[in-house]
């Protein structure tokens, strides 16, 4: 059943869309900078000024996915027509994804040297493009 109410906090501002959608944003930020990055052509990153800054990109990424698939699954059963103990199965998708994306972005992050290569392979990892799919697909359907 639809909510009537949006929860908002003290200045009117719908709390979980706005989580939502900076969440979005900085995961969007992330890959629209590792494109960037891939092109440059890096050996490593220690070398290059970006290095620090593709580090940061990734961990806030790493950050946003964390309990993203919940933060979904909860707007999506306050704005739809599902129910607590039947939600939307896409929410397992998301999870699925968001997952797999996450672990790939620990993996690159835990090495020594990230190379403009490795983070080419990050960009182009199933994991991650399914990720964004499932992020304009939901963005989408909480626009109306």
């Amino acid at each position: 059943m639809k909510s009537t109410e949006a929860k908002t906090n003290t200045i009117g501002v719908d709390v979980p869309r706005e989580d939502l959608k900076k969440r979005i944003e900085l995961i969007e930020e992330a890959y629209e900078f590792m494109l960037g990055y891939a092109a440059q052509g890096l050996p490593g990153d220690r070398e290059a000024r970006s290095g620090a800054q593709l580090r940061d990109y990734l961990g806030r990424c790493d950050t946003a996915l964390t309990g993203l698939a919940d933060l979904c699954s909860r707007l999506l059963l306050e704005e739809n027509d599902y129910s607590a103990d039947r939600p939307p199965a896409f929410t397992s998708v998301l999870e699925r994804d968001a997952r797999d994306a996450q672990a790939a972005i620990q993996l690159v992050l835990a090495q020594p040297s990230i190379s403009s290569q490795l983070i080419d392979n990050l960009n182009a990892s199933i994991h991650v493009r399914a990720l964004l799919t499932d992020l304009f697909l939901i963005a989408e359907i909480l626009k109306t």
